[in-house]
């Protein structure tokens, strides 16, 4: 299981220590350091769409006019902060924020 996010992010942080806490085998990847893979990210927005973006980060509202409305795949080419985090790429599935119905799916 992969959790893509950043290692200063809170609810990456929390995914983290809470998923292995239940004995799932996973890792963070920062993508600061590294780059969402491609067939990822398409696989990603095709699920997920607009809400793989971010609208309330900071770094969202620091991009002017012509930034915000770039197609999403050179955005977050540009801008990896600004997807909503963490991904979690858990093989056959993927999910999107740590929130109730998240950790349900994946501890119980």
């Amino acid at each position: 299981m992969r959790i893509y996010g950043l290692k200063n992010c809170d609810s990456c942080r929390a995914a983290l220590r809470e998923l292995v806490a239940a004995g799932h085998a996973a890792s963070l990847v920062d993508l600061r350091e590294v780059a969402l893979p491609d067939a990822l990210r398409d696989r990603a927005l095709a699920q997920f769409g607009d809400g793989l973006i971010n609208r309330r980060s900071t770094t969202w509202r620091g991009l002017d006019g012509a930034a915000q409305s770039a197609d999403p795949v050179a955005l977050l080419a540009a801008y990896p902060s600004v997807m909503k985090r963490p991904l979690i790429d858990a093989g056959d599935a993927l999910y999107l924020g740590w929130d109730a119905g998240t950790k349900a799916a994946l501890i119980g």
